[in-house]
């Protein structure tokens, strides 16, 4: 490990070339490291290229630029970052590297696969790095149509579209924490990856694929919508849809390598919209089955046994779906209709279903004609039971964690918002107040958000240091989940732990996947 300190900076000699650090209260920052090429030109829809090493020192001051996507989204970006193809960058928080090595968490963002940017504030990684005395690592990866938008069927001798590129991105990432993260201090035999949502989705998805075996020891998927990967029919469907709404034909596909990638973004936002609104409960753009990079759907692959043999953490929100409704976002169904209509596309997904089962799946939420049910039909489809069935075929041959957070503040109990989807971020970073208006404790509860956040923060590091997830400070002991038990620890102003504690509803879905394909 070669490092040279000066005042408040710190270089670093990774594998590409120095780079210069900062620090961040009691740990160093370093941002906007590239990790592969710039995907412009014939690199755009290929998988990720390594990176051209550099000469001097490389100023890691600023995040690097995110990746293209729409504008006016309800994910909170710092107004000044930058947007631009040249995207795939990292960022590393560390104390100074002094000879032993520490764990590495590796977050991935979400965004339903369309949206975000590590740099978000909500995921600075000062506060982790510094608490728990390990190094953190963000990146960004290639959303939307850039990103997950299979073009493959359209594949020439001459122009090559590969599958999955965002996941492939992420792989790349994680290649080079294990090759580069030493030099920082870390271990790249003690690597967890955590993420939320989409993010917890590349993660389930990734512990299926076989190029990421072995890049990570551990993981923590918060609110993954496993079942939200689909197969290469559905996929070349929905690329047709995307070259109509740019008026190419198929055998134009070639001109998206030369459109300016604004035009690429402006379609990508109309199919976004399009195709949850035509078929409530899908996404315009996911991981795809390609039988190759992703052999296999991920939660039938965790059923049959085929998922990474590593522990795992994985939960969702109480009250998933509320932020959705508050958004009105086609990304979710939430009203009554959409969530019945959804249901309806499922059973047409699934002909060899039996009828009694749909029955039974209705039949657990009487009230789905009101809104609250509607709600949390939808909850349920999209996030709990994709997170059950992962934790039940995980939990029979590696150890497995379940939670449901349920804290809110009481505002966020008053706005019918509650422990909504992403609520819980920043219990995790300990990053309050990044909302350009935050109304998180208008009404108070900041003492017991606070002593939340310290004992999620406790959990999860404990988990990446010893692979349990044990807070040693007279919390309540997190029992291993299994199908016998099913232990799930409810995270509140007090964590209580609690065996099977969505039995009704988990007993109406069923062990059988519903999901689309």
């Amino acid at each position: 490990m070669e490092v040279e300190k000066s005042g408040d900076t710190l270089v670093v000699r990774a594998r590409d070339g120095a780079v210069c650090g900062h620090a961040d209260g009691d740990v160093y920052a370093w941002k906007g490291i590239p990790f592969a090429a710039a995907p412009v030109g014939a690199l755009r829809f290929r998988a990720p290229a390594p990176p051209s090493p550099w000469n001097g020192v490389r100023n890691c001051a600023v995040f690097g630029p995110m990746a293209p996507q729409g504008h006016g989204t309800a994910v909170p970006i710092d107004a000044g970052l930058e947007m631009d193809e040249d995207c795939l960058s990292i960022n590393v928080w560390a104390p100074e590297p002094d000879g032993t090595p520490r764990p590495v968490m590796v977050w991935i963002h979400g965004g339903a696969y369309c949206l975000g940017t590590a740099a978000q504030s909500i995921y600075d990684g000062r506060i982790l790095s510094t608490v728990g005395d390990l190094v953190v690592v963000s990146f960004n990866y290639r959303v939307g149509a850039l990103g997950f938008l299979d073009l493959s069927s359209f594949s020439t001798a001459e122009h090559l579209f590969e599958t999955n590129i965002g996941l492939r991105d992420q792989v790349a990432a994680l290649a080079w924490v294990r090759e580069n993260i030493s030099a920082f201090g870390g271990d790249p035999d003690e690597v967890t990856v955590f993420g939320e949502s989409s993010g917890a989705g590349s993660i389930t998805t990734l512990m299926t694929c076989p190029s990421a075996e072995g890049l990570f020891h551990r993981a923590i998927a918060q609110s993954p919508p496993a079942t939200s990967v689909y197969g290469s029919e559905r996929a070349a469907t929905v690329a047709r849809q995307f070259l109509d709404i740019l008026g190419l034909a198929p055998e134009e596909s070639a001109t998206l390598l030369r459109l300016p990638y604004d035009q690429i973004i402006e379609a990508s936002d109309t199919l976004v919209n399009e195709v949850p609104t035509k078929i409530p409960g899908t996404l315009a753009m996911a991981p795809v089955v390609d039988r190759d990079f992703l052999p296999r759907y991920p939660v039938a692959a965790f059923q049959k046994g085929y998922s990474h043999r590593i522990p795992l953490i994985i939960g969702s929100n109480k009250d998933e779906s509320s932020l959705f409704k508050l958004m009105k976002s086609p990304l979710l169904p939430v009203t009554s209709d959409s969530v019945q209509e959804m249901l309806r596309a499922i059973a047409a997904d699934h002909p060899d279903l039996p009828a009694n089962r749909l029955a039974d799946i209705l039949a657990a939420y009487p009230d789905r004609a009101k809104s609250r049910g509607a709600l949390a039909m939808s909850r349920d489809a999209a996030f709990r039971m994709p997170a059950l069935w992962v934790a039940d075929a995980h939990s029979r041959h590696s150890p497995t964690w379940m939670y449901r957070f349920d804290a809110a503040t009481p505002i966020l109990k008053a706005a019918r918002i509650g422990a909504g989807h992403a609520t819980e971020l920043p219990y995790v970073f300990g990053n309050f107040g990044t909302l350009n208006v935050d109304p998180t404790f208008w009404l108070g509860g900041r003492k017991t958000a606070m002593e939340v956040s310290g004992r999620v923060q406790r959990r999860w590091l404990a988990f990446v240091r010893h692979g349990v997830p044990a807070a040693l400070d007279g919390s309540k002991h997190w029992a291993p989940y299994d199908e016998n038990t099913r232990a799930t620890l409810l995270i509140d102003s007090s964590d209580t732990l609690v065996q099977d504690p969505d039995r009704e509803m988990r007993l109406a879905w069923g062990n059988e996947v519903m999901g689309f394909s």
